[in-house]
Parts: C-alpha cells; sequence; structure tokens
C-alpha cells in the first residue's frame, strides 16, 4: 500500500513528515512542537515556495506510517526517495529543534533522532554541533 504513491512527496513534505514523525514518536504532539513546526514552515527559506495545505496530507502520511508494523521503516524509504541528500543534515535539525521545542526529550524521542542519524547517514560530528545547536536555541533562563 504504501509502495504506491498517488503524489509524490516533494522534500518540503518530507521535511514535515520528519517533524510530524519526531513530535508524534512519544505519542503526545504538544503544542511547543506543533508551533515549532508551523514557525519552520512558516520562516525558513527551504518552505519558501511550500504550500502548507500540503502539511495535513503528509502529516496523515506519518500517522498511516506509524500505525503500520513496518511503518517507520517505510517512512525512511519515502524521505530516502524524496528528499535530496543535501537536505538530511536540515531535517535532522528540523527534527532535533521540535524534539527540543517542549524542554524535554523523552526515551522514543531520543530513539528517533538515532534512527534518523542513521538512516540519513549523518555523520556523528555534524549531528553532535546540530544537536548542540538545538540545545542551545532551546535553553531556558
Amino acid at each position: 500500500m504504501t509502495d504506491q504513491i498517488q503524489h509524490p512527496l516533494s522534500a518540503q513534505d518530507c521535511l514535515v513528515a520528519v517533524m510530524i514523525a519526531v513530535s508524534a514518536s512519544d505519542e503526545q504532539i504538544r503544542t511547543a512542537e506543533l508551533v515549532k513546526i508551523e514557525t519552520a514552515v512558516n520562516n525558513l527559506p527551504v518552505f519558501a515556495t511550500y504550500d502548507v495545505d500540503r502539511m495535513n496530507r503528509a502529516a496523515q502520511t506519518v500517522f498511516d506510517l506509524f500505525a503500520e508494523e513496518d511503518g517507520l521503516d517505510a517512512l525512511f524509504g519515502l524521505i530516502r526517495d524524496n528528499l535530496p541528500a543535501h537536505l538530511f543534515e536540515t531535517a535532522y535539525a528540523l527534527a532535533c529543534d521540535v524534539a527540543a521545542a517542549d524542554g524535554k526529550l523523552d526515551e522514543s524521542e531520543l530513539r528517533l533522532l538515532e534512527e534518523i542519524r542513521y538512516e540519513l547517514n549523518i555523520d556523528r560530528l555534524h549531528a553532535a554541533a546540530i544537536e548542540r545547536g538545538a540545545r542551545a536555541r532551546h535553553m531556558t533562563a
């Protein structure tokens, strides 16, 4: 079922899907995470030409895949197939920002971030820098 997609995901859909997946990984999508996703889509240059009406479809794709036994593998397959490699680190950075948005990282978010690093072949040193940047951006006084 997931092998045949009527409309392929755009690169931006893939980025949204990664952010939604991180938010949904702990089975609770928090307001802070949704605000972080919306802010990214509304403000980052990579989303300049993105039709925000597509966000719901990207989110539904994630939810549908998470309901399947091998859904996470299928999601990563879609992302690798439709996201240009030069945006892999962008996807990881957005995932880290969403994970950090509510001020805490739980085990499921940490595991998913680890899986994203692996699936998108993010260099360990680059990942550490991205994680450190997310942490710095989300510190409280």
